[in-house]
Order: C-alpha cells, then structure tokens, then sequence
C-alpha cells in the first residue's frame, strides 16, 4: 500500500514590513498593520487551523535601506516563527534588493541557495528563487533550471511547487499594480517550467504571490494559484482596508482544496481522476 498522502499548509504572501509604499499616487500597502496582522494570523493557525506546514511566498519587507532592512525581515520571521507549524519561506524581490542572498539564507536557517526542495505528508514539496532585475525581467536563470529538473527527475511523487512570481500566462487586465507589464511580475523562462512540471506527471498545484491578487490559471490541467497581500489596499486610497489574505491548502492524493480566507475570499478544488490516484 502507498504511503498516506495527506498534507494541510497555511500559505500567507507579500506581508511588505516597512515604510508606507504608494503606486500611481494613491496609497496602496497598508504597511503599518503588517505586524498586526501577521500575528492575527499566525493565532488563527496556532488556535484555530493548525497547518503542517506554514509557507511564506516572500516579499516580507517594503525595502528601504539596508540596516531597515535587516531589522524588519528580521521581525517578520520572528512573528511567523511564533506559529506552532514547521515555516517553510520563498524568497520574494523585495527581500534581496538590501539584503545579500546568503544573509537572507542565513535569517531561514539555511546555507547555500534560495531555492531548494523538502518532503513532508507524501508530498514533495519545491521552493523555487525567482529572481527580478528591477523594471526588467523574471528569472529563474539556466542553473536553477536545471537543478529543477533534475530535483523532479529524483521525486517522481505527487508534488506542490511553491514560487514568488508567476510561471502562468495570466490575463493582467484590470490589475492594478502590474496591467501592461508581464516582464516584471511573469517568469521569463515560465514556458519552460511549465514544460518541466508537466513531462513530471505528478506536479498538482503552483503557488506563488507578487501580483497583489488572488488569480487561477489551470494550464494543461496542472492548477496556478495567486495568492493576494496580505496588506494590499482594497480600497482607491487612504485610509484603506486591509486584504488580510492568506489561503489555507487540503492536499490529499483525491483532491486539493484551497480556501482564501480574509476580505476577498475564494475557493477552488481540484479533483483527480480515480484512474489517476496512487492504489
């Protein structure tokens, strides 16, 4: 009998500590509540939810300067270590604008690159780096790329790929933050991980954040979800309403459900076919 596939994340994006950040001259992250609100969501995991596994899609900082810098990513991973789950982080552009790669790795735990893969309830789950040159492009780079397929090629299991940015062609119209310009929020070589996850077979959900809203692309029948901020303005200007986004994802080998909870909620579900599930 295959082992029991069964795994419960808490996904929480785009938290954005730091100085009040406008976009076309209105008030459009509502940074001062992000602390606030990171701990009102690390209580309803803790109290309420309790994840396996809490994920932070990046971008933890409005970035500034960088001792600012450093202090504020540093009291966003204090926060959401205080969740009772195993915190499972993605780096977003934000965070190593001020901040060295390393030093980033190093504020995780971790050594060595920013993207890197774990196991945990059946699933394999992959940490992707996508890295933005300001006013640009997207990328993930040749070496990454290759990393993932060989990553893939050894985990033929089902398995959950966790990103900044977007690997789907999404439809940008009416976005606020990124209409007209796919080059700063889509990954450049997004063809070509799409084409890795596919010829995989067992790759049953993306995620990412950094478009500031909630959005699905089902793309040869493999799920794309964009998370919302968790602090983006949902009104035109000051003084604002804060999003409060973070999505709550039920991963089994029949189904993935996810529930994005907060001010704009949403649900999708994703049903395997019986001739597809493991015996």
């Amino acid at each position: 009998m295959a082992p029991r596939v069964d795994l419960t994340l808490a996904l929480v994006s785009d938290l954005h500590f730091g100085p009040e950040a406008s976009f076309g001259g209105k008030l459009r992250k509502l940074t001062a509540q992000a602390a606030p609100l990171a701990r009102a969501f690390v209580e309803r995991m803790n109290t309420i939810v309790k994840p396996d596994l809490v994920v932070n899609l990046g971008d933890d900082i409005e970035d500034e300067s960088p001792g600012a810098d450093r202090a504020r990513y540093g009291e966003c991973q204090g926060i959401l270590r205080g969740a009772a789950a195993e915190l499972v982080n993605v780096a977003g552009n934000h965070d190593t604008i001020q901040l060295a790669e390393a030093e980033v790795a190093a504020m995780w735990g971790r050594e060595g690159e920013l993207y890197y893969s774990l196991d945990r309830g059946g699933f394999h789950l992959v940490v992707l780096h996508t890295r933005e040159r300001k006013d640009h492009d997207v990328s993930v780079g040749p070496e990454q790329l290759a990393w993932l397929a060989a990553d893939l090629a050894a985990s033929p299991g089902p398995t959950l790929v966790l990103m900044h940015h977007s690997a789907a062609d999404q439809d940008l119209t009416g976005n606020r933050w990124f209409e007209g310009s796919p080059h700063i929020c889509l990954v450049r070589e997004r063809r070509a991980l799409r084409k890795l996850f596919e010829d995989h077979g067992e790759v049953r959900a993306v995620f990412n954040g950094h478009l500031h809203w909630n959005h699905l692309d089902v793309i040869n029948g493999i799920p794309y979800v964009t998370l919302q901020s968790l602090i983006e303005n949902l009104d035109d200007d000051a003084p604002g309403r804060a999003a409060a986004a973070h999505a709550i994802v039920r991963a089994s080998d029949r189904r993935i459900v996810v529930e994005v909870m907060g001010a704009e909620r949403a649900r999708y579900q994703f049903d395997r076919r019986a001739d597809q599930r493991k015996a």
